[in-house]
């Protein structure tokens, strides 16, 4: 089955997302890793634009990235369990 355009950019933001938080594991025990240093803001960069490709297609995933002037449209979504099938 092929993918939508916005399960798409979920799956890129999750990937990156995970990498993100390995990254962020290794570096706890391992804080002067100059690899693991530059590794971890390659994941954060490709994290960030993930989000914000996402958002610019579909709208906010989290309450603190809501501009002030948009309205609270996300609620106009089917919500997880209605869309059927996988949530």
């Amino acid at each position: 089955m092929l993918m939508s355009e916005k399960e798409t950019l979920m799956k890129q933001l999750n990937e990156a997302s995970f990498a993100l938080d390995e990254a962020v594991l290794f570096l706890d025990t391992h804080p002067c890793d100059e690899e693991a240093l530059c590794y971890y803001k390659k994941c954060a960069k490709m994290r960030k634009e993930a989000l914000k490709a996402y958002q610019e297609k579909f709208g906010p995933l989290q309450k603190d990235q809501v501009e002030a002037c948009e309205h609270w449209h996300w609620i106009h979504e089917p919500w997880p369990w209605e869309k059927g099938g996988n949530c």
